[in-house]
């Protein structure tokens, strides 16, 4: 599968920021197995997410962890719940998602170039 070209401005129209995950919950009420995420991206404040993570993680062992995620898409409701910010992750399938994160601490907020 081809996907299409991109130039360099469109890819760095995309705000992405290292967050870390404050609390993390079952999400049964989305359509698919979900995980609501409060996620800290210090001076950008803190944001949500709903985040298809059941496959490889419980709720308990996200909080703390370094994310990366897309903070300037438009939220997005997701049955009663907003989601503001997309959490970014590997996938094979659009259930088994294993999540991005710096090799190191960062300060909370700062840009992925």
């Amino acid at each position: 599968m081809t996907t299409p070209t991109i130039t360099p401005e469109e890819f760095f129209a995309a705000d992405l920021r290292v967050g870390r995950v404050l609390s993390a919950e079952p999400f049964p009420e989305a359509r698919k197995p979900a995980i609501k995420l409060t996620i800290d991206f210090g001076e950008l404040g803190t944001r949500r997410s709903s985040a298809q993570l059941t496959l490889h993680y419980e709720p308990a062992d996200l909080v703390g962890r370094l994310v990366i995620a897309v903070v300037n898409f438009p939220p997005r409701q997701i049955g009663p719940f907003m989601s503001e910010v997309l959490v970014l992750g590997a996938c094979q399938t659009p259930s088994d998602v294993v999540l991005l994160r710096p090799d190191a601490e960062v300060p909370l907020g700062t840009r992925i170039s």
